[in-house]
């Protein structure tokens, strides 16, 4: 990591690692090289045939943001570059639900950093500690207790309250992904059904195995979450965008992409919202994406979308964070 510090010279606050200026990673490498001198990470990616059976197995290498929670926790975000996304799924693909289309293009206009793992419990408790910015958290939420399995049982309110301290305590915009961030990061360029190919097995992810996708067979239900990081990553180092956890992003829930405004299609940064006058808060729910170590795979597709009332906290879901793209002034809590 001497290189890492050599280009971001970090300072402490509470425990936590802070640019001399106090500035976002994403500003700092909008300056020129800054990206290019952050490490890189190798990790192992893996294709599989219609039937799952392994038929490409590559190390690829991405570039990392390490960001230090305090007493040996980090939080590492791989690097995602801006580009375009077919958002949702064909009309042809398998178990496809009406609201995962119609498809259309969405821009991600800019490079961002997405964490390399859901949160874990380990980050968790790190964060749960420090100073409450709207509400207080639960510093062991999770029914399926380790360090370094995901933390669930908690709502989009808490997941939003970790990212505020987070970004609080470093000065940079950590937050939940949009919908479309988090498809396009879990495609990582890909347009089947999953990363891996066309199907999935329990080899790839968590999951019920009892239910089978496609041509893929039958494998192990687990009924509890894995450690981070079991299974293999997708093509920029992403682990678990298929099962363990649900995921929950910044967006209302919306039907279908119908009426989708075409500022959202043209910025994948913006959340898409409600108007506050057109329905109360406690009535909106969040989506959710990734599907879960308790549901079949079929919803563990990079299309499919759930939602969830955003008081409610579950054992199937936990979320991952983003940093970058939207200004500091930006509050997830006016929403």
């Amino acid at each position: 990591m001497q290189e890492r510090e050599q280009a971001i010279v970090p300072r402490q606050r509470g425990g936590l690692a802070l640019t001399t200026d106090g500035s976002s990673l994403v500003g700092v490498a909008a300056q020129g090289d800054a990206l290019a001198r952050l490490p890189e990470m190798a990790f192992e990616t893996v294709k599989v045939d219609q039937q799952g059976n392994l038929r490409q197995r590559e190390t690829q290498r991405n570039r990392y943001w390490r960001q230090n929670l305090g007493n040996g926790v980090y939080l590492d975000l791989m690097h995602i570059p801006g580009g375009v996304l077919r958002m949702g799924s064909p009309e042809q693909e398998k178990d496809r639900w009406s609201s995962e289309g119609p498809q259309h293009w969405v821009r991600v206009p800019a490079d961002f950093f997405m964490g390399r793992f859901p949160v874990t419990q380990a980050q968790w408790r790190a964060i749960a500690v420090l100073p409450a910015v709207a509400r207080e958290l639960n510093p062991d939420p999770a029914a399926f207790k380790g360090a370094n399995r995901p933390v669930e049982c908690v709502s989009w309110y808490d997941a939003v309250e970790f990212c505020a301290r987070l970004s609080q305590a470093t000065q940079r915009d950590y937050r939940l992904p949009t919908e479309a961030e988090w498809e396009y990061a879990c495609r990582a360029g890909t347009t089947t059904p999953f990363a891996f190919g066309e199907t999935i097995t329990t080899e790839l992810a968590n999951y019920d195995g009892n239910y089978t996708y496609g041509g893929g067979p039958k494998g192990e239900n687990r009924n509890q979450t894995t450690e981070v990081g079991r299974f293999p990553a997708n093509a920029w180092g992403l682990y678990d965008m298929h099962g363990n956890v649900w995921e929950w992003c910044l967006d209302h829930w919306h039907d279908n992409y119908e009426d989708k405004p075409e500022e959202i299609k043209q910025n994948g940064r913006i959340p898409w919202l409600y108007n506050q006058e057109v329905i109360e808060e406690e009535e909106r729910s969040r989506s959710l994406r990734g599907g879960s170590w308790g549901y079949s795979p079929w919803s563990c597709r990079s299309a499919y979308r759930g939602h969830l009332h955003p008081g409610n906290g579950y054992h199937n879901g936990g979320f991952r964070v983003a940093l970058g793209l939207l200004p500091r002034t930006f509050s997830p809590f006016s929403l």
